[in-house]
């Protein structure tokens, strides 16, 4: 009987605790342990919670670890540490500074001899992977990324942040005439601030001044400001009945032309209850990817692009060609 894949996880919040259910329904993988800098009670499945910096000691009885730390702070200092371990998987998605983490993991992962897989998820991850094959399909064309309706984790932090306010939910919202626009085959615009809105819903703290809270956060810049925003301010109550979830998805589309006055449209869409859940699930089918690669002697750094998709299941390419082809 085939060994089963023996996965860790570093980092146990929302997108640790979907791993940690992604991972147990894969029937070819075993959760070895939970990794975190905090020190933990225990986890959901029952598998040792160990402190990160113990990690080393399971070099030999891990096949692979699922990198769930945040990538502004975590991913580039725990990233190269732990891809000079182990085998990895990331969802690093700060898109400006894939180039440099790319060559930080790829060394770190090249002296060791293992794989680091980094930026899987859905984007980037499997939407970048669905704008490569629309450009390599219809080379004369142009692509549109619609994301939403879901929250913005990174949007939602940075209005908790602001002072007086007690929790806040961001909602990026894609403007639904563009997007039926870009479906019929229209030009449309294909900057993100003209083709999405945010929408905002802020518990407040009592006493706050709710018109200098919603002026800090329309004029943030990098995050709100150039955007159609609004702020509704919620009750506690109706907060957690309404806002409790993280839901996502969206769509991306390759418009083109094979020949004048011949018009293909591409869409490849997403609608998502829990994105961490969602981000998580694809962390684990590429965990079984980097464990095959690092069995034929790869490595190095990869992305989406450079792995087999048969990678990803556990059925042998045979049996691939039997039932999917």
């Amino acid at each position: 009987m085939q060994q089963k894949i023996r996965i860790g996880i570093t980092g146990y919040g929302n997108l640790g605790k979907g791993a940690e259910i992604a991972v147990n329904q894969n029937p070819d993988m075993e959760l070895v342990a939970v990794f975190s800098r905090r020190k933990l009670s225990g986890t959901k499945s029952g598998v040792p919670a160990i402190l990160l910096d113990e990690a080393e000691k399971y070099r030999d009885q891990i096949d692979a670890m699922l990198l769930c730390g945040g990538s502004a702070t975590d991913l580039v200092e725990q990233g190269p540490r732990l891809a000079s371990v182990f085998n990895t998987v990331d969802s690093f998605d700060t898109h400006a500074k894939i180039p440099d983490y790319f060559s930080a993991m790829d060394a770190a992962a090249k002296s060791a001899g293992k794989v680091a897989t980094i930026s899987i998820g859905w984007d980037p991850g499997l939407f970048s992977l669905n704008r490569l094959l629309g450009g390599a399909v219809l080379p004369h064309g142009k692509d549109y990324t619609f994301w939403g309706k879901g929250v913005s984790q990174g949007h939602s932090d940075a209005i908790r942040r602001i002072p007086g306010v007690k929790d806040a939910k961001q909602y990026t919202v894609p403007k639904q005439e563009m997007l039926e626009a870009v479906r019929a085959g229209q030009e449309a615009p294909s900057a993100a601030n003209e083709t999405h809105s945010r929408e905002c819903y802020v518990v407040a703290e009592q006493g706050a001044d709710l018109a200098l809270i919603e002026s800090a956060i329309q004029t943030m810049p990098h995050y709100f400001a150039g955007y159609e925003t609004t702020v509704t301010f919620v009750s506690e109550a109706e907060f957690q009945a309404q806002h409790a979830g993280i839901p996502h998805g969206g769509v991306v589309f390759r418009t083109g032309q094979t020949s004048p006055g011949v018009g293909h449209v591409v869409e490849f869409s997403l609608a998502l209850a829990s994105n961490p859940e969602f981000t998580a699930s694809v962390l684990t089918a590429y965990a079984r990817a980097a464990y095959r690669l690092s069995r034929q002697g790869a490595a190095g750094a990869y992305t989406i692009f450079d792995i087999p998709p048969g990678h990803l299941l556990p059925q042998s390419p045979e049996e691939l060609r039997k039932l999917l082809l």
